[in-house]
């Protein structure tokens, strides 16, 4: 049905790569265009391993976005970054982050592949307003992926198994080093993975090494390997190292995000657990699959009497700036502008949900 067009494409990537003299092979399962240029891409790289040059489609008009700081992470997907089939429609589940990951999910043998492929996804998927973040290797594996994704409009690196500042300090330097060689001025934001004992240990260093750090977060599966039990249910092993990420988050102003929940039939079990993480202090949850996505807003909505009392500080707020007063209160009782802050953001992921 596109083979012609499929062909055309092939044609235009040979012409670039000046490759000519060659009999290629397609089989055609329905792949779009950013998929089939980045498998030829791929391909012709493995045989000409010295080859530079990108391929890039043009970029799909409307899905360079900006993104901020401090918007909503309730959710964040992950996707293996070499499975273009979940990439398409992820965005219809209304996450808040999509993560295209290039680490735990993809094969050694693949990295390269998923490199490609992520970031041609990062030019021509909707993502239907979600966040785009991608996961990196582990350093120095993950320099190579900083500097293929970096020019593509990625909101958001996860830096997995961070155990010290000294590696964040490195990632933001490359991400500058790239962004400046190649003119870009949009923020990129910073999300650690704490996964290890030392990376608890250091936790606050973390958080604060890079003012573009936008939340940490904790991976459950490692850390508990790296202390030597088993992850439960109950969460009881796993306890003290939450409540540090939270505890080291929220001095150093950035959000904190729970790790994933694995058990992905148990749709009560996320629910609890979602609860935990927000009366933890928690601000979002890592999902696994779409049908997590749900769950999760609603368990990390707001209350009713929450958004009550946001409503009461606000119009506290808005009436002291209408009569230029300096200080804000509520009867006898002061606030202070984090509380304000705070409250505009309940009102906000009210309107989300």
């Amino acid at each position: 049905m596109y083979g012609d067009e499929i062909e055309k494409l092939i044609r235009t990537i040979s012409s670039f790569y000046e490759l000519t003299g060659a009999e290629i092979e397609i089989e055609d399962y329905g792949a779009l265009p950013y998929t089939i240029a980045a498998r030829f891409e791929t391909a012709y790289k493995r045989i000409f391993v010295h080859e530079t040059k990108e391929f890039l489609l043009p970029i799909k008009k409307g899905l360079i976005t900006p993104t901020s700081k401090d918007r909503i992470r309730r959710s964040r997907l992950y996707l293996p970054g070499n499975e273009p089939k979940f990439h398409i429609n992820a965005g219809l589940h209304k996450p808040d982050g999509i993560i295209l990951d290039l680490e735990d999910s993809v094969h050694p043998s693949e990295k390269d592949s998923a490199r490609i492929l992520v970031r041609n996804a990062l030019r021509a998927v909707n993502f239907y307003g979600a966040e785009k973040m991608v996961r990196i290797n582990q350093l120095p594996l993950g320099f190579e992926d900083l500097k293929s994704i970096v020019p593509h409009n990625v909101h958001v690196i996860l830096i997995p198994k961070c155990e010290s500042k000294e590696t964040v300090i490195k990632v933001n330097e490359v991400i500058n080093a790239v962004k400046k060689e190649k003119n870009i001025r949009y923020d990129i934001y910073l999300m650690p993975i704490i996964e290890s004992a030392l990376g608890v240990v250091n936790a606050y260093e973390i958080a604060t090494a890079s003012k573009n750090i936008c939340a940490l977060t904790i991976g459950l599966e490692d850390y508990t390997a790296d202390i030597g039990v088993q992850r439960t249910e109950a969460g009881l092993e796993s306890f003290y190292a939450r409540s540090v990420i939270v505890n080291a988050a929220k001095a150093a102003g950035v959000q904190a995000i729970d790790s994933v929940y694995s058990d992905v039939g148990n749709t009560e079990g996320l629910y609890k657990s979602c609860l935990e993480s927000k009366a933890l202090g928690f601000e979002g949850k890592g999902c696994i699959h779409p049908r997590q996505i749900k769950i999760t807003h609603k368990a990390f909505a707001p209350s009713p009497p929450e958004i009550e009392k946001a409503k009461l500080i606000v119009e506290a707020f808005n009436e002291a700036r209408r009569k230029s007063q300096s200080v804000i209160s509520i009867g006898s009782k002061m606030i202070d502008p984090p509380v304000v802050k705070r409250a505009l953001k309940i009102l906000e992921s009210e309107k989300q949900n």
